[in-house]
């Protein structure tokens, strides 16, 4: 799911789930802060260990990040799939 339905694996590719390039998500569309550009993609790995998450600390769990990308990108997942997909970055 992470490279499939998610996306993730987009700015996020295996094996090491970053290709350092920047991307400019126009957050400023979901919250006050004006937006910060384009910023470094950053690795997930060890993601468990460092909240909050986003460049700017705006997301306090890894299921508000999920949470964040899903509205960002437009999908639409299930319940369970948003757990599977915390899940897995918890495994990293």
């Amino acid at each position: 799911m992470f490279c499939g339905k998610a996306q993730c694996g987009v700015c996020h590719p295996a094996p090491i789930y970053l290709d350092d390039k920047l991307h400019d998500r126009h957050l400023e569309e979901f919250g006050d802060e004006p937006s910060a550009g384009p910023i470094n993609t950053f690795t997930p790995r060890r993601i468990k260990q460092s909240p909050p998450y986003m460049h700017d600390g705006r997301c306090l769990t890894l299921e508000d990040t999920v949470e964040f990308f899903i509205l960002v990108l437009e999908l639409r997942f299930t319940t369970e799939e948003k757990s599977q997909l915390a899940a897995f970055m918890r495994t990293r």
